[in-house]
Parts: C-alpha cells; sequence; structure tokens
C-alpha cells in the first residue's frame, strides 16, 4: 500500500544514527506579534517581515559541520496563523514531485516540526519543496515506541508559496535559492493547548530540517546522484536547531518558540525553563533503559545500573528513583529549581506532579 510505502520511508530517514553529541544547547526564538495582513506568495515585501529577525544560520544535524548552503528561517504570529519564512541558498534549485502527501524529502525540500505541549507525543510535520508540494503528517510519538505516523492527516487551512531567484529545474544557469513563506492556523492544531488555542506569551518546541542531496543530470534533467555501483548517494541534513543524531525525531532536543504578545519590532525576552535541563536528564535515563533491555531482556531496578556518575544540571544535583512495575517502570526526580515531581514512563512520557 501506498501509504505502507511512505510510513517505512519516513521511518528509515529518521533512524540513521552517529554517535550522540551531548553538547547541543537547544536554539530558541521570539516570534513577535504582528498587526499587518500578511500576503503568502513568497516574496515577504511586508514591513513586519522586514522588522523580523533571521534566525541564526542552519548547522548540520549533528551540530559538527557547517552546511554547503546556508539557510535561514524568521517567525511572526497574528490571532489566525503562526508565520514562517524560509531563505535557502541554492545554486541549482530543481524538484519533480508534485502530488500531495507523497515522499516529499526525495527532492530537496524544507521541513517544520513542531510540537505545542513538549511532551514529544502527538507532534506534526510539515514537508515543501521548491515545486510548493506539501506532505503533512500528524505523529502520535517519535519512532523509538510503537507510533503510528498519520499520512491521511490534513493541515486545513495552511497558505504557502514558494518564490525561486532563478529558474528552477534548468541545469543551463546557476540561480540564488528559493523562498518559502507559510501561513499555518492555529485551528490545525488540536484545542486543548492553550486558551484559544494560540499560544500567547507561551513557547512551543518546534524545529526546521532542510534536506539536501548531490545531483546528477540524466538528458539535461536533475536526479539525485548516485554511486558507482547505482546506490543513491546520502542526503545532507542541515537544521536550526541541532540534535547532536541524524534523527530528527527526538522532540525533545527541538528549539523553542516563545510567541510574544509584543508588536513586531519591539524587544522581549525568553529563557529556558529549568526544568527542561533536568527533563533533558530524564531522557538519558530513559535511553539508557533501552539499552539495557536490549542487552539483558529486561528493565533496570536501580539508577546505578544506569549511569555511575552523579547527574548534575546547573550546579545542582539530581538524586532520581527507579521504580518497575508489571508494565514497565517509572524514573522519578524532584526539581530543584520548582521542586516539581517529574517522572519519565517507559513509553518515554514525562508527567509532572
Amino acid at each position: 500500500m501506498k501509504f505502507n510505502r511512505l510510513v517505512i520511508a519516513l521511518y528509515l530517514f529518521s533512524i540513521v544514527s552517529c554517535a550522540q553529541s551531548t553538547n547541543n544547547v537547544p536554539k530558541s526564538y521570539i516570534a513577535y506579534k504582528t498587526s499587518e495582513e500578511i500576503k503568502i506568495d513568497g516574496e515577504s515585501t511586508e514591513n513586519s517581515w522586514n522588522k523580523v529577525k533571521w534566525s541564526d544560520t542552519f548547522i548540520d544535524i549533528e551540530g559538527i559541520k557547517e552546511p554547503t548552503y546556508n539557510t535561514q528561517v524568521k517567525m511572526m504570529w497574528d490571532e489566525t496563523y503562526f508565520y514562517i519564512l524560509a531563505k535557502l541558498e541554492e545554486p541549482h534549485v530543481w524538484a519533480d514531485i508534485t502530488e500531495h502527501d507523497a515522499i516529499i524529502f526525495h527532492n530537496n525540500d524544507f521541513e517544520v516540526f513542531i510540537d505545542p505541549d513538549g511532551d514529544t507525543f502527538n507532534y506534526y510535520e510539515l514537508e515543501v519543496n521548491a515545486l510548493n508540494t506539501v506532505w503533512d503528517l500528524f505523529i502520535t510519538k517519535a519512532y523509538r515506541e510503537k507510533n503510528e505516523a498519520l499520512n491521511d492527516w490534513t493541515l486545513t487551512g495552511l497558505k504557502s508559496a514558494v518564490k525561486v531567484d532563478g529558474t528552477i529545474n534548468n541545469p543551463n544557469d546557476k540561480d540564488k535559492g528559493w523562498t518559502l513563506e507559510l501561513a499555518i492556523p492555529w485551528e490545525a492544531y488540536k484545542t486543548s493547548y492553550f486558551e484559544k488555542n494560540v499560544p500567547e506569551n507561551k513557547h512551543w518546541r518546534v524545529n526546521f530540517s532542510r534536506v539536501n542531496w548531490d545531483f546528477q543530470l540524466e538528458n539535461g534533467v536533475y536526479q539525485r546522484k548516485k554511486d558507482a555501483e547505482g546506490k543513491l548517494l546520502h542526503e545532507y541534513n542541515w537544521v536550526w536547531s541541532p540534535q547532536g543524531v541524524i534523527n530528527m525525531h527526538e522532540p525533545e532536543k527541538w528549539g523553542y518558540v516563545y510567541f510574544s504578545l509584543k508588536e513586531v519590532g519591539s524587544k522581549d525576552s525568553f529563557t529556558i525553563p529549568q526544568d527542561d535541563a533536568v527533563k533533558a536528564e530524564l531522557y538519558s535515563l530513559y535511553k539508557s533503559q533501552k539499552s539495557y533491555f536490549k542487552k539483558y531482556k529486561k528493565w533496570a531496578t536501580t539508577i546505578d545500573s544506569l549511569t555511575s556518575k552523579a547527574i548534575i544540571v546547573n550546579h545542582k544535583t539530581l538524586q532520581p528513583t527507579l521504580e518497575n512495575h508489571a508494565t514497565g517502570y517509572n524514573i522519578s526526580v524532584k526539581s530543584p529549581f520548582t521542586n516539581t515531581i517529574l517522572i519519565i514512563k517507559e513509553n518515554g512520557k514525562i508527567i509532572s506532579n
């Protein structure tokens, strides 16, 4: 079935991994509110866009290497939409996928990942190529768990437009790149996150990825490049907030977008909650538990079985406890910053008490 092929492709794309880096601090960005009517045409000529700063330049997904071409984003919002503007430098703009919900990352593309409540469950993915072909899907939980990628979910009300600075699919010249402008309606997300479902003075976990392929020409037509044995060369993955591993589907590593009520052109501040650093340590223990289970076919019963080092966050030593039960385990810890009890379960979900 077509859906199964799509899910398998997405899964394989998400699990290619290398040595994990622990030094990647998530990026953050303040999205200011606009009162100007924004026309989604890829032109970004509105005064509001001119007042909004570009993000940091994208880095490779592991946070190690500088990409070949620059990528940056801008963000802002109003009562109806979350606006995103992406600028992609590319000397050869090409694309050939025109079917909605096809595997867009088989072309060069731009991708948006959004987890509104930051629990790594029930998040959203959007992919767009230079022909403005869209793949939108809803994912129940990260691929490290048994999940569902709902390819039949549609981001109703999405507005998108692409502007190519050059000539698409023409190998006889060099282009400067392409710009993608998006307006994602708040109504597309489930309505239980915040009042009015608009995250005023709240933050969401968000990341952006750019997939780029080396190419070859076959009878003057762009194709993904193959090696001498006819196998496709690996794609490049360039992201806003580095993952530390070649896997976008670890939502706890995504960046932070804070939706300020202040108007574009204003100044505001945002600090990543200290408890999120505590949660990051819980995710590390959760992953150690998965490795322990894979090796011994059972869950560890003590924290010492998972780590031999003291767990220190911002000069505070954590004291996690591990409790096994019939269907799995709970690892809990009291935050030294808020006194909140944070618990991670065997499925990777964190709850607060």
